[in-house]
């Protein structure tokens, strides 16, 4: 396609939303699209260390019609001052803020909120060590096959484009391997695996006593008893069921550029207030509808239990959550207002996810001190109704009967499977069962289903797994 009439048909679609949704939606698409690549790019350069064109690359190809944007994009990243710009035509311009141990922020041009990073405790970590410091190579001649397999790239479009892989028996890493460039400290995006982590930082305020799971939530623009947004619990908010009118968050596309959702995260300071001054789809409890502004309003909830400042939140899920289970290689990233970005923008290493994944095979517990209430694991795997891609609270599920879960067993997943996953291939995979956690990272199109090769890589773990057991059962 020539660049003219690639300029003609960015400027048709523009129009052509303009037209459906409205001038102010229309002018936000622009803003959407930089604003992702703005922030990806800052997270992944500074944060991660990545190469910054191969990520632009291989981000951009893994999102189905980006390519329509991204060639007529402007970006300049300043390696002194660690940030990035991009702009559209040079509309549409976003700029993210790398800074020490907080990451990368978008800024819209109204400052960022200052943050006094929280001071390091040297807290001990209670879940015994998962690894020695060099990488664990694949224990058996089956694991070795299955990475060799995961990390093999077809030879046509959809690429898998895995980066890292983290496969622990029993608490123990007993294969991982990284794509160049990466390596166990390596901190990577999880994308929407933030949300399992704010769940589980909800049920500690649970088991504190700080919030209750029914009853109205506590934020304050929904305590009048008239206001219909009123009855929304924290329940709802972890399950998606709360109703509000956000729009959708299940895909990663050009597309999904028009949903107000997607405003909310790239082109508001507060994405929280955002989120929490939208009206009503449904009525709370009645309908299920997957989108980030839940996640962002209980990273409210956490800031305001945790003391009310950033550092509050930051301190408490250091204390409660990441130092019990030696959790040393974790951002999470703010957004403009000091909140933190609960919806998709924690970056952890390979290994501090699998860690993740441990606390919640053992339910709840790290080193005999109980993190997590005791029923939570089980709560947070427990189907939520109308889900129909399989969705616990926070966690996505193989319990019930969706068609995600059933697609997903019916392809080799055990029934008690339950995980994390992130946009774009991100996944943190626990199998009671088999006492397995599997960690997959990397950059794969959301669909068509399988192009990631998870449900290759779980059924070869999983059988190699079994066969190891059995040949050791022999000796």
């Amino acid at each position: 396609m020539t660049r003219r009439r690639k300029i003609i048909l960015l400027t048709t679609t523009i129009a052509c939303a303009g037209l459906a949704l409205g001038a102010a939606r229309a002018r936000d698409v622009p803003k959407v699209a930089t604003g992702f690549i703005a922030h990806t790019l800052c997270s992944e350069t500074f944060v991660s260390g990545l190469d910054l064109m191969r990520d632009l690359a291989e981000t951009t190809d893994a999102m189905p019609g980006a390519g329509l944007l991204t060639w007529a994009m402007d970006l300049r990243v300043d390696r002194t001052r660690k940030d990035v710009t991009v702009s559209l035509f040079g509309i549409g311009r976003s700029h993210a803020v790398y800074r020490e141990g907080l990451g990368c922020t978008l800024e819209h041009g109204q400052g960022i909120a200052d943050v006094a990073l929280p001071p390091d405790d040297q807290q001990p970590a209670l879940l015994p060590e998962i690894a020695g410091p060099g990488i664990v190579p694949p224990q058996s001649e089956g694991l070795a096959a299955a990475l060799d397999r995961a990390f093999a790239e077809p030879t046509q479009p959809p690429y898998r484009r895995t980066r890292a892989i983290v496969v622990m028996k029993a608490g123990r890493i007993i294969a991982e391997r990284y794509a160049d460039g990466i390596g166990p400290d390596t901190q990577l995006l999880g994308f929407s695996m933030t949300k399992s982590v704010m769940s589980a930082l909800t049920g500690i305020l649970v088991r504190q006593g700080k919030l209750k799971l029914g009853g109205p939530a506590p934020i304050a623009a929904w305590q009048n008893l008239d206001d219909p947004r009123h009855p929304i619990t924290v329940d709802q908010l972890l399950r998606h069921t709360a109703g509000i009118a956000l729009g959708s968050s299940l895909e990663a596309s050009l597309g999904s550029a028009l949903e107000p959702v997607n405003t909310m995260k790239y082109a508001e300071d507060d994405m929280a207030s955002f989120a929490e001054r939208a009206p009503l789809a449904t009525a709370p409890g009645t309908a299920w509808n997957y989108h980030d502004g839940n996640f962002l309003i209980l990273a409210h909830l956490l800031r305001d239990a945790a003391g009310g400042k950033p550092a509050d939140a930051l301190r408490f899920a250091r204390r409660e959550l990441f130092a019990p289970l030696g959790m040393v290689n974790v951002t999470l990233q703010l957004d403009a207002s000091g909140t933190i970005e609960g919806s998709g923008e924690m970056l952890a290493s390979a290994r501090d996810w699998a860690r993740f994944g441990q606390l919640y095979l053992n339910d709840g517990i790290a080193g005999g001190k109980r993190i997590l209430p005791e029923g939570w694991v089980n709560y947070s795997a427990s189907a939520t109704p109308h889900a129909w891609v399989g969705i616990g609270a926070g966690f996505w599920t193989n319990q019930g009967d969706s068609i995600g879960a059933k697609f997903r067993i019916t392809h080799g997943w055990p029934r008690d499977a339950f995980f994390a996953k992130g946009t774009i291939g991100q996944y943190a995979i626990m199998i009671p069962s088999e006492k397995l956690v599997i960690v997959r990272l990397g950059r794969s199109p959301n669909g068509p289903l399988g192009a990631d090769g998870v449900f290759d890589l779980v059924r070869d773990v999983i059988a190699a797994t079994r066969e190891k057991g059995k040949l050791a059962g022999t000796n």
